[in-house]
């Protein structure tokens, strides 16, 4: 039984001592605003294989970040912007492929995400990624409103509300919140229809509140991002330093299209480490698997 135990116990601290010798790649993204340098998620094993390629064939070196809206993303990797001329459009660009969508609930759209864009679900209902556009999150932090917003499966309360107020002994309630609507008070109506959620799940047993995990929320609450864009678009890395420079390029002045009136060109490169020397020299800690 002892040695069952000590082989055990040795296997696991050989185990133990691999992973911690494992590497991966920091990807850096240089401008002349400064460099952020961020991780690829192991979740999403295409895209992240994808963008170590196309960074390694320089790919990147010289596009632009064509697409910049304060308080939500910077967008960038079409490579027809390094030769696109002043006020001709961006965006449809990309190396000639796309990529499956790879969406991971645990992954999720906080300030600094790295996430692939791609074209609207008409278009594209497999919500296939652009081979090579994507864009950085900056976001807000999350009022007490909008983390009960968060908490709320929109499309289900909708429909639930509308089966609800069906019932004519409901109309106080109805005529209240039209009320509310018509007077622009926006957090009353809400916190009203939040107040009314359990009844309407009761009467209409329908499921409304989902399960939101304590990493989002506090993710959401403290350094913020946008969580509408969740389980929408595949997030397939994080900014771990130069979430600074994020905000500096979100203060451009745009044009009407978004893009930056002064252009300015990336270049990224790749580097392989270690992740025990990864989270030492930039603190960022891997999840347990």
């Amino acid at each position: 039984m002892i040695k069952q135990f000590l082989s055990l116990f040795v296997l696991g601290f050989i185990v133990s001592g691999c992973a911690q010798d494992q590497k991966d790649f920091v990807i850096t993204i240089k401008t002349e605003y400064g460099d952020m340098i961020g991780i690829l998620y192991d979740e999403t094993p295409q895209h992240k294989a994808n963008f170590i390629k196309l960074a390694k064939e320089h790919y990147f070196d010289g596009t632009l970040f064509h697409r910049v809206i304060r308080e939500f993303m910077i967008q960038g990797g079409d490579p027809d912007s390094k030769t696109i001329k002043p006020g001709e459009p961006l965006g449809n660009g990309g190396p000639g492929y796309t990529i499956p969508s790879e969406i991971v609930p645990q992954l999720f759209h906080e300030r600094g995400a790295m996430a692939a864009a791609r074209l609207n679900d008409p278009q594209n209902p497999k919500r296939e990624s652009s081979g090579s556009q994507f864009y950085i999150v900056q976001g807000q932090v999350l009022s007490q409103v909008e983390v009960e917003d968060l908490k709320i499966d929109q499309q289900q309360l909708s429909t639930a509300m509308r089966q609800f107020f069906q019932n004519p002994v409901h109309k106080g309630l109805r005529d209240t919140l039209a009320q509310l609507q018509r007077n622009n008070e926006i957090d009353a109506f809400q916190k009203k229809v939040f107040a009314l959620v359990p009844s309407i799940e009761k009467e209409t047993n329908t499921k409304i509140i989902r399960e939101v995990s304590p990493e989002k929320l506090k993710a959401y609450t403290t350094v913020g991002g946008a969580p509408f864009l969740d389980d929408q678009y595949t997030v397939f890395g994080k900014i771990i330093k130069g979430l600074d420079i994020i905000d500096k390029i979100a203060m451009l002045h745009t044009d009407n299209t978004d893009r930056p009136v002064d252009d300015f060109a990336m270049t990224i490169t790749v580097k392989e480490m270690s992740r025990q020397k990864i989270t030492k020299e930039f603190g960022y800690v891997y999840p347990k698997k």
